[in-house]
């Protein structure tokens, strides 16, 4: 457990860089995606919506897995996010040792997360899913995923690093509460909800960006159960509009007015940007609106507002040519239960025992940046307590990272049972402080 006199000492740590400047090195980034849509006339099983019953049944985006790896002369890290709703925990257990024997990265140093698509084929081993053609394609993804590491790795350069914040009002809090039926999906601008968009950019010595690595809390839901084409959702239209923006390409131009922020200067226009898109504590945001039918409008409407605000925060970020970079994970086990059988949503709900569920973290550093990756869905007050209490003020909580564990809501949003509370495997009362106290620990050994 890290001391209070400990947080204290890390707390002022950036007066104290300097003294650490013989364990830096100089940083080299390199970036890479790699396409993972299925074919056309696959029909795979889709992601995120118990309701559909049919394999998907057309195209509308593609689907990418995006890579980024970091070298500060003596470690290789990777940071990895595929347009997928999770990473099944056999996946994880078998695509980090081989990612370590084929890249040299060792799973310490690796964040491998899922934006949360909920428009996207279901992994074989999520949410039970068990089509054999499912088992073909993810191996497909395991495939991409080593390809994606292993070009990014390829094209390390000398290059900088900065972080930045801006927000948009894109999420809102989906647990509502109605007096007919009790807290279930919704729209509650009451309730908590985190605006913050947090963009690390890295550039090659020239200024032009290698990549961008962009985190928000919301679910990928503007398109909802009743779509059955694949897309990328909103992680995807934002991703695109970034990486089409550094493109120079005319059609995703801001008009002048939008600010002179946002308009691209000649030397930074690039072929090969990469915009990895990381999912924050987003288990109870959703979209503060959300698309009929199969009408993706909204979806490319949300995704250019928040790209804009992403590319805002990239033009005002300082950045360096130094780095130090650490990692280290850690697996703990809370108590389980499930919720016995009746009619959804209801006002009261029995539950029973059930196996326990292990959590995942993944701290990854770089600098004074804190990438803190968690093996499920976290609730909102949760990532406010790690901040809260983390001695790094750059502190990012990337969830969907190194595992699926499901929902992991806070100890008081057990009080009220929605949605997210039945559908964890949690009992109340461990997973919250298990996180925050493990985080700190990790950092302590940093």
């Amino acid at each position: 457990m890290i001391t209070s006199q400990f947080r204290v000492f890390l707390l002022f740590g950036t007066s104290l860089l300097p003294a650490f400047a013989a364990q830096h090195g100089t940083l080299q980034a390199g970036a890479a995606k790699v396409d993972i849509t299925p074919s056309a006339d696959a029909a795979l099983p889709m992601s995120g919506f118990s309701g559909r019953k049919e394999g998907f049944k057309g195209i509308h985006d593609h689907i990418y897995v995006r890579a980024i790896v970091f070298s500060d002369g003596t470690r290789l890290a990777a940071i990895v996010a595929g347009e997928l709703i999770g990473v099944p925990n056999a996946v994880w257990e078998e695509l980090s040792q081989r990612i370590a024997k084929e890249t040299n990265i060792p799973p310490e140093y690796l964040l491998l997360a899922a934006v949360h698509d909920h428009s996207a084929p279901a992994p074989f081993g999520m949410y039970g899913n068990s089509s054999s053609k499912s088992a073909a394609y993810t191996n497909q993804v395991e495939d991409a995923t080593v390809q994606g590491i292993r070009q990014a790795k390829e094209s390390l350069q000398p290059a900088k690093i900065g972080i930045g914040t801006g927000r948009a009002y894109l999420n809102v809090n989906r647990r509502e509460y109605s007096p007919d039926t009790g807290w279930w999906l919704g729209h509650n601008l009451e309730g908590p909800s985190d605006k913050t968009v947090t963009v690390i950019r890295i550039d090659a010595l020239s200024g032009k960006p290698i990549a961008l690595l962009v985190n928000y809390a919301v679910h990928a839901v503007v398109m909802g159960g009743d779509n059955y084409q694949i897309s990328g959702d909103l992680p995807g239209a934002t991703s695109r509009f970034i990486e089409n923006y550094y493109r120079g390409k005319p059609d995703d131009a801001p008009r002048n007015d939008a600010g002179a922020a946002i308009q691209l200067r000649p030397e930074q226009a690039t072929e090969s940007v990469v915009a990895l898109w990381t999912s924050g504590a987003a288990a109870d945001q959703n979209p503060n609106s959300l698309a009929p039918n199969s009408d993706f409008t909204l979806v490319d409407a949300l995704g250019k507002i928040l790209g804009e605000e992403a590319v805002r925060v990239a033009a005002a970020i300082h950045t360096t040519d130094r780095a130090r970079i650490w990692g280290k994970q850690q697996v703990f086990t809370c108590p389980g239960r499930k919720v016995a059988p009746g009619p959804l949503p209801r006002k009261e709900y029995k539950w029973e025992d059930s196996d326990p569920v292990s959590i995942r973290l993944g701290l990854l550093t770089i600098n004074d940046i804190a990438l803190a990756g968690v093996s499920g869905e976290v609730m909102t007050m949760i990532q406010r307590h790690l901040k809260r209490e983390s001695p790094f003020t750059r502190t990012v909580m990337v969830t969907h990272a190194n595992g699926s564990s499901g929902y992991i809501p806070d100890d008081a949003a057990f009080e009220q049972v929605s949605y997210e509370i039945y559908t964890s495997r949690l009992k109340p009362g461990c997973a919250e402080n298990s996180i925050v106290n493990g985080f700190l620990d990790l950092m302590e050994q940093r």
